[in-house]
Order: structure tokens, then sequence, then C-alpha cells
């Protein structure tokens, strides 16, 4: 039984009854002692006993009175706050309370090193140089079940995924220019194709918006969705490698058969698969990523929030590094097709379009519209110079700036880069220095500011510092 707060009397508002069998014992006590009585009144016959009377009533109403109070008593001990009192009437603790401030009660020095050390994870990322698969074909497979109706994330989970699928396509893109993208959708107990596997970022984008509008319905189906991302992976190339990111939001999966059989089919044909689960983790979604990669569970996670998720989408736009055991190529046949302007308009070969100019292809002569891309009629991939240096960073990637220590003396006040002035983030009471803004280049010794040192590691991918110094031949 749990414990119980007596509130009419004062005595029994601070006394907290623990257990009932000290209850229970007073009552059969009672019970002995009204059988104890009945059988005296049963000896002394006639013979009125008003003492014994009065005693017999005053215990049977003072009885009476525990079973009452008994029955008005509340388990409310889970109501109870950290004071002593009830939860409600302890004070309110806000996020906003637990920021610290100092004497002057000025908080931007502690704001700006917040910011500060965000924007220094951020640019801090794995620098170690793996072999990588740069020419990828990924599959991203989204959940559209009304499971996505659920507003944990705001404005609900599918215009969130939406518009996080829209950033992961431009970033993907911008990261991997030679690699392709096909997306499909879980609804109603289907796969449904929202846009063929192709190279141009815009027309996922486009697709991607149709798809806003339309209301998550039914129940969602990873073995039909795994199976038409089987599909249209098989006439991938050997040299590229094959992925399929999921986005799982529901907590079971919908399936015409066995699931196990589709798995067998991904690992046997190279498939990767790497699921981000926006609900509670689900044990075929982890046998799932297991089997496709090599035994590593850590390519199911779960976000926490809004940020994590958004996090967990940057990080499938890094290319997954080749493993012994998943060799690639090491030579591909690429051409590198010229632009030319025509007086005339003629068909491109890629969409049946009448166009003025485009890239013709150095082994066949058909025209495409855009680069990169395979070429339809001799199946040969078509880049620029530009298009395989933006991938090429995946391979050597830059070193990460170190962190000037505030006790050194510093050499300049601006930032190598972009000529500001570094910010003096001090402490108002003893004038030390929070943080000294700087982050050092271990090759050319510059100091660059917060701003470009994620700039030059998220798109530049060289250091100006070392591009400037003079080569000596």
């Amino acid at each position: 039984m749990p414990p119980m707060i007596d509130p009419e009397s004062d005595e029994d508002e601070e006394h907290v009854q623990v257990s009932s069998k000290e209850t229970r014992r007073q009552k059969r006590q009672f019970d002995h002692d009204e059988e104890n009585d009945e059988e005296g009144r049963k000896r002394g016959g006639s013979r009125p006993s008003s003492s014994k009377h009065r005693n017999g009533r005053s215990s049977k109403e003072s009885a009476r009175h525990t079973r009452s109070k008994r029955r008005n008593k509340t388990s409310n001990k889970a109501l109870q706050g950290a004071s002593g009192g009830y939860a409600w009437e302890d004070e309110i603790k806000r996020s906003w309370d637990l920021v610290t401030v100092d004497d002057e009660g000025d908080m931007a020095a502690l704001a700006a090193s917040i910011i500060e050390a965000r924007k220094k994870r951020t640019a801090q990322k794995n620098i170690t140089p793996y072999q990588r698969g740069i020419i990828r074909t990924l599959i991203l497979v989204l959940d559209c079940s009304e499971a996505m109706l659920e507003k944990d994330m705001r404005p609900n989970r599918h215009a969130m995924l939406v518009q996080y699928s829209i950033d992961f396509v431009h970033e993907f893109f911008d990261q991997n220019p030679i690699s392709q993208i096909g997306i499909v959708s879980m609804r109603n107990g289907l796969a449904h194709m929202i846009s063929q596997v192709s190279g141009n970022p815009q027309d996922h984008v486009d697709a991607l918006k149709s798809i806003r509008k339309q209301e998550p319905k039914g129940n969602p189906s990873l073995q039909n969705a795994l199976a038409m991302s089987r599909g249209l992976l098989l006439p991938v190339p050997p040299h590229c490698t094959k992925e399929v990111l999921v986005i799982f939001g529901a907590l079971s999966s919908t399936d015409p058969g066995d699931i196990h059989l589709t798995i067998g089919s991904l690992v046997q044909d190279g498939i990767r698969v790497k699921i981000i689960g926006l609900s509670a983790q689900v044990a075929i979604c982890r046998e799932l990523c297991k089997a496709t990669n090599y035994g590593d569970e850590s390519f199911y996670k779960v976000p926490l929030d809004e940020t994590h998720c958004k996090e967990l989408f940057d990080e499938a736009v890094t290319p997954l590094p080749v493993n012994k055991i998943n060799k690639g190529f090491t030579l591909v046949k690429m051409g590198f097709p010229t632009r030319i302007f025509e007086e005339a308009p003629t068909f491109c070969a890629c969409h049946s379009k009448l166009l003025y100019g485009g890239y013709f292809c150095p082994n066949c002569q058909s025209k495409v519209c855009s680069l990169p891309m395979v070429c339809p009629c001799c199946d040969l991939m078509l880049i620029l110079s530009t298009h395989l240096a933006r991938s090429y960073h995946h391979l050597m990637p830059l070193k990460t700036f170190s962190e000037v220590p505030t006790q050194e003396t510093f050499p300049t006040e601006n930032c190598f880069s972009c000529q500001a002035r570094f910010p003096m983030i001090k402490n108002h009471k003893s004038g030390e220095l929070l943080t000294s803004s700087r982050y050092r280049c271990e090759d050319c010794r510059q100091d660059f500011c917060i701003d470009c040192d994620v700039f030059i590691h998220e798109n530049l991918h060289n250091c100006p510092g070392c591009e400037s110094q003079p080569t000596i031949t």
C-alpha cells in the first residue's frame, strides 16, 4: 500500500502511513474486543452494566470514525514535491534560469563563447585519410506513413523530414558532384518512386516539394522499399558504391513476405544501408544495418532532437570508407566533354528536348544537357575537371586547425583570411580572456577566426595560408 497523508488533522498531516499491517492488527483487536463484550453481556444475563455499555459504544464510535478517516485518505505520495508539499507548489526551474552571468549581469561573453564552441564542433571532423568511394549511387527512402504526423519535431515529422531532405540533396551534390541520388517513399504499405536515379539536384528538389503537401497515410513497408531500392541499384556500374539511406519513423513494418530474404539479397549485391530512426530502436532495423555493414551497428541511429537529426543527415554526405571486404576499382574510364553552341536546336540524348548546344560525349558524340551525367548511349561517365577536384577532398581531408591558448602572445590582431579583427571575449570581473578566438594551421602557422575556420573546412577544403606560400620547383 503506498504512503498516505491525512489532510484533516494536524497530527496526521505529518504522519505518513507506510504499511497497512498496523491497520489490520488494530481491526482484529477491535473485533476481538467486541466478541468479549458480547460474551460478557450473555453471561451477566439481565443485569445492566452501564459502564460496559458506555465503553462499548465509545469504542464503536471511535472505530467508525477511524474507518471513515481511512476512506478519506488519498495516496498522494506521487504528488509530493521536493520541499515536502505538492509538486506544483515548488519553484519552477526553467532552462534559461540555469544560465550563469557575471556580477554585472552581462551574459554577452557567455553567449559568444557558446556560439564559438558550437562552430568549433562543426569544424571538427574526421581527418583520417581513407580510401573512399567518391562515385556514389544513393537511394533516399522516406517514411510517409501516419507515424510521420507526430509533432515531437516541429511542425511535425513529415514537414521537418521533407525540409531536411531538400537540404541534404543540396549538400550531397555540393560535396559529391559526380554521384547520383534516387528517392523512394513508403506510404500505405507500398513503395512509391519519387524521383529516378540522376545527378541533377533540381529534379530531386522539385520532387520533394511535390510531396510536401501530401498527407502521410497508412503503414510503412520496409521490405517493399528495400526491394525497389535494390532494383534501382542493379544497373549501377561496379565501380560505384551502392547505398540506401532510410528515414524510418514508425515502430513496425507491414511486409508482404520474409524481409530476411530481402536483407540477404542486399548483402549479396553489396548494398550498404543506413537508417535514421525517428522513434525508438526497432530490432529489424538494427539487424538490417548490422548485416549490410559487415557487423557494424553504428549505422542505425536515433536522433535526440531536431539539431541532432540534422547532424545525422550531414554524416551521410561523407562517402563511406572502402574496406578490405568491399574492395573498389582503382581505375575508372571517364569522359571530359566540351560545351558547344549551335545555331539550330537539336535533340539531347538524355531528355529528348530541343536545345541550342550542349555537351558532346567524346566517345559517341551524343549530346547531353548538363554534367555530371552517364552517357545514355555508351554509358561513359561524363564530368568536368572541377567536379573531380571537388570530390578529391574526401580522400585527403584538410587538417583540423588547433585553438591558440590564451596564455600566448598573439603575433597579429587580424584574421589572415578575412582580415577582420579578432573578438576579445573577456571576463568583466577579472579581465581574463575566456578564449583566444584564434585557430592556427599547423603547416603555415597562420591564425584564422572561427567563421573562416568553419568555411575553410566545410566549403573551401584548402588552407589559404598554405596555398599563398610560393612553390619552389
